[in-house]
């Protein structure tokens, strides 16, 4: 910790009021950086400063010196801003229960969007015409473009399966991808 942060909080511990005021001036722009990351309002962040620096003074003697100030309040900022990121929530509905009234009980009626015909048939068709592409392909650009995107294997797995050079295998999967590209494209 910087001798100036040390002979700060002795002071401010000593009572002066000095003291806290200038350690909270030497550390706002790094910890308004900090709360405003979190919650991106101006007022919000400004008033999550004062709130990281009130319990910073109130618990001041609980810090402990070998480690620095500065981690300690960007600790107390993070966790204001996420207690008020919790306060923040949009409080939930229940279906059940909206729209009851002394006389009946209600609900609100939502729409169900979740499945889509179309862009089922759109995806299918679409991995469909993908899996042709694949199969199209020279056997040499097919297996390499299997090897790496079905079976997830690393280049060097490749050229051990292949037994061939790792810049063959780089140059076959390029080649592959702006075989597919094309095929694609016409598609």
């Amino acid at each position: 910790m910087p001798d100036i942060d040390k002979k700060l909080i002795a002071s401010a511990l000593a009572g002066s009021q000095e003291a806290y005021r200038d350690l909270m001036e030497r550390h706002r722009p790094a910890i308004y950086h900090i709360v405003y990351k979190f919650v991106q309002e101006k007022e919000a962040a400004a008033d999550l400063v004062q709130e990281t620096f009130m319990k910073a003074f109130a618990s001041l003697e609980t810090y402990r010196s070998e480690y620095k100030f500065s981690t300690w309040l960007y600790r107390i900022a993070a966790n204001s801003a996420i207690d008020h990121l919790r306060k923040q929530r949009i409080r939930t509905l229940s279906l059940d229960s909206a729209g009851e009234t002394d006389d009946e009980r209600g609900g609100i009626d939502v729409a169900d969007y979740s499945y889509n015909p179309e862009k089922d048939l759109e995806e299918r068709e679409r991995r469909f015409s993908i899996q042709d592409a694949i199969d199209s392909l020279p056997d040499k650009y097919r297996l390499v473009i299997l090897y790496r995107h079905k079976d997830d294997k690393s280049y060097e797995e490749i050229a051990e399966a292949l037994d061939i050079p790792i810049g063959t295998v780089k140059a076959r999967i390029f080649r592959a991808r702006e075989l597919l590209k094309k095929k694609l494209r016409s598609m």
